[in-house]
């Protein structure tokens, strides 16, 4: 353990030294607090699920034993009306694909979204709306579901330091999310 953080160091020293020259010194001025941390966690989770990005950027949870999709979902959207951030589709694809005639565990995707947020985001960085709708999927594997959503102390931690507004918001739809994971997770309204 000691010698991966050894290596860990050592690659993170080697990379600001080598890109201190390109504007890469000024980027991480403009970070906010925290953002070294995340970037060590996610890392570590890419490095731990073997370079899968996806993997290494998502939160997931798995859902209790008894809980079943319905409750999940339920639970799901009701975080959301609590919390005001608008259901704005969903997608049961694993639905989709039994009539298609391809058997397929559960697969259903949920989007989520604050439009004023949403709008002041893309207004402070128009990529961000890439990630939008804030999207939350139930994933039956072999030994139950899971609830997956992006992580998204990456987009606040790890981006340009936003406006306080911004950031307080953002903060809002942070925490709506993570209590969607864990209530979904146990059907719990």
């Amino acid at each position: 353990m000691k010698f991966a953080s050894a290596i860990k160091a050592a690659l993170l020293a080697t990379a600001l030294t080598t890109l201190s020259g390109c504007g890469t010194m000024n980027a991480i001025g403009n970070l906010e607090d925290g953002a070294g941390e995340t970037f060590m966690d996610i890392w570590d989770k890419w490095v731990d699920a073997e370079g899968d990005i996806a993997e290494a950027t998502m939160w997931q949870v798995k859902v209790e034993e008894g809980v079943e999709l319905a409750d999940v979902i339920d639970a799901i959207n009701n975080v959301g009306i609590n919390r005001n951030i608008k259901n704005v589709g969903e997608l049961p694809l694993s639905e989709e694909l039994k009539a298609r005639g391809i058997e397929s565990g559960v697969v259903h995707v949920m989007s989520f979204c604050n439009p004023e947020t949403a709008r002041k985001m893309i207004d402070f960085s128009p990529a961000m709306g890439g990630f939008l709708p804030c999207r939350v999927n139930i994933i039956e594997k072999e030994d139950g579901l899971y609830i997956y959503t992006m992580n998204m102390d990456m987009a606040i931690k790890m981006g340009r330091k936003m406006p306080p507004e911004l950031k307080e918001a953002t903060m809002q739809v942070r925490d709506t999310m993570w209590e969607m994971l864990q209530k979904g997770s146990k059907g719990e309204f």
